[in-house]
């Protein structure tokens, strides 16, 4: 089995925008338009926006990758223990990863507290969406 090389940021960020989501995820005519604006995006479960958003570069088991470009593991990554660190690297990017702060509060605490709930990781305090908004600049 050869190693799948990920693609560019932006092609998988594109490639997300298209996609029809997870599977047994449906969207409406309306929500289709929303799904094209990233400022609007429809999904509000952290493991819909994890599968919508992060899987891309972080992989579907949330290992990471290494190819074109270097993706950290997020699957028992004890840096995911200060729940206000994913927080912050979703709000505001860092490196190759760019910002998601089109999310809603409340999207960013979803996503945020799925990955540090699944592939491995055991966090049991939760980001709240009070969380996320005292950490947006």
């Amino acid at each position: 089995m050869r190693p799948v090389k990920p693609l560019s940021l932006a092609a998988l960020f594109l490639a997300a925008l298209s996609a029809t989501g997870p599977v047994g995820a449906q969207r409406t005519d309306a929500q289709s338009s929303d799904f094209a604006d990233a400022r609007r995006f429809p999904y509000q479960n952290g493991e819909q926006l994890y599968h919508a958003i992060c899987q891309g570069c972080h992989m579907p088991d949330g290992k990471g990758a290494t190819g074109a470009g270097s993706y950290p593991a997020l699957a028992t990554n004890p840096n995911l223990e200060a729940g206000t660190y994913p927080v912050h690297l979703v709000v505001n990017g860092q490196k190759a990863m760019p910002s998601f702060a089109y999310l809603s509060d409340e999207q960013v605490a979803a996503v945020v507290n799925y990955v540090r709930t699944h592939f491995g990781n055991g966090y049991k305090d939760t980001v709240t969406s009070e969380d996320v908004k005292g950490m947006r600049h």
